[in-house]
Parts: C-alpha cells; structure tokens; sequence
C-alpha cells in the first residue's frame, strides 16, 4: 500500500491506453469522439451503481436516503448530457472524414445505457423489440429487465407510508415523499433532455434524414424515444391535480 499513489490507484497508465483511433492516418477529432464516448460509458457505470442503491431504498421504504441518491442520480444525469456539447464541436464534413472506421459500431449497443433504461421503467413492446435486434440479451440488461420500474417501487413506498400521489399533490405542504417525486420528475427531465440534446447533436451532424452508424435509423429512431416515459403517473397525477381544482372553482 506504501507504493499506492495517484497513477496507481487510477490505474492511469492502463486508462489512457485504451483510446485506439482506426483512421490512418489518425483524424484528428476520431480521439475526441472515442473520449466522449468512453467517459459516457464510465458515468453510465457510476448512474447503474446509483440507481442499484435506490431500487434497495425504496424497496425499504427509505425516502430520505432515496431521495439523497435520486440527486445524485440527477448530477450525473447533467454531467453526460453536458459531454455533448464537446460533439457539437465535430462538424459534419470532418465526422464523414472517419466515420467509415466505426464499422457496425451504434450508441444503440451500448448495454449499460439499454440497462439504465430498463432499470428507469421502460418495458414497452418497441423498446424490447430493439433490444432483440442485437442478439440474445447481456446478463446485465437482463437484471435490470428482471427488477421490478423506479415508478412501482414508488408507488409502494406510498402504500407504506400510507398516501397516494393524489394525497402527495393535494395536501397541505410538501413532505418527504413529495420531494422524492419531484426528484424522480426532475431525473426523467434530465433524462429527456440528454435524449433531447442527442437528437440535436446526431441531426446537426448527419442531418435529420440520414441514417445512424451501424445501419440504425439515425434521429428518427432518437426522436421516438422523446415520447418514453419513465414515470407515467408522475405525470398523469399532475391532469387530476388540476381536474380536481377546476371542481373546487
């Protein structure tokens, strides 16, 4: 331990070994578009770590360390959504110059991003037909596939509590379980608006038309995911909310 220092611990030396452009001669962008990525793929590590610890808070029904991770959850939501913007520096000419040396590669692949869906709540039909489009599912994904959605486990935090989402809203004040909702809320926000700048980022580059690497539909297939919803009640109690204070009026 008395050798431990900072390149060891980090394992400096071995991380910085693992970016290998394909183009030669090298394009000069291709190491920041592998950056980009990798450090995406390491704060998705980070968010699995993260949500693990909250799907065990609420299964015991523990809101305030629930919502402490909930906002930790929602930092390193921004920190991946802010990475783009070092992409929206990439222009298209320049991407086309090395986009041949990606070969079937897609974000769409990724595991562990399919996995923080999964574990968020998506469970629609043209959610897992796209991830049997891939082959046979990864253990991981398949994990967070097997977990009960943020949204139920919530839910039954409630029940627990003894309140409903109606009683969360239409109460008297905010309480422990109110903030963990807005939290959730603001994390599907934050989520989208990665989604969102996504969209923006692959359409600036390849154009809103144009197909994605590795044979995928590009910005369409993005722009669809716009419409998921990781919460749906959430969202639903806000329409009661209201429906029941145009009643009141």
């Amino acid at each position: 331990m008395s050798d431990l220092n900072y390149g060891s611990y980090l394992m400096v030396d071995e991380l910085l070994q693992l970016q290998r452009p394909r183009s030669e001669p090298e394009h000069p962008d291709e190491l920041l578009f592998i950056v980009v990525h990798q450090a995406s793929e390491l704060w998705f590590k980070v968010l699995i770590h993260e949500l693990e610890s909250l799907i065990r808070h609420l299964q015991a029904g523990d809101t305030v360390h629930a919502l402490h991770t909930v906002r930790r959850v929602n930092a390193l939501v921004a920190i991946v959504s802010g990475q783009l913007a070092a992409l929206d520096t990439l222009p298209p000419q320049r991407f086309a110059q090395f986009r041949g040396n990606l070969g079937s590669s897609s974000g769409g692949q990724s595991t562990q991003f399919r996995a923080i869906e999964a574990m968020s709540g998506l469970r629609d039909d043209h959610f897992l037909a796209v991830l049997r489009e891939h082959g046979p599912v990864p253990a991981l994904l398949q994990r967070a596939l097997d977990q009960p959605t943020l949204q139920s486990l919530f839910l039954e935090l409630l029940e627990r509590h003894h309140t409903t989402l109606e009683q969360l809203y239409l109460g008297p004040g905010p309480t422990p379980e109110f903030l963990l909702a807005e939290a959730l809320m603001e994390y599907e926000q934050g989520f989208q608006r990665w989604r969102y700048l996504h969209v923006q980022l692959v359409e600036r580059i390849l154009g809103p038309e144009t197909g994605g690497t590795g044979g995928t539909l590009g910005a369409r297939y993005l722009q669809h995911t716009l419409k998921q919803r990781f919460f749906p009640e959430l969202w639903e109690v806000r329409r009661r909310f209201f429906d029941a204070g145009a009643a009141r009026t």
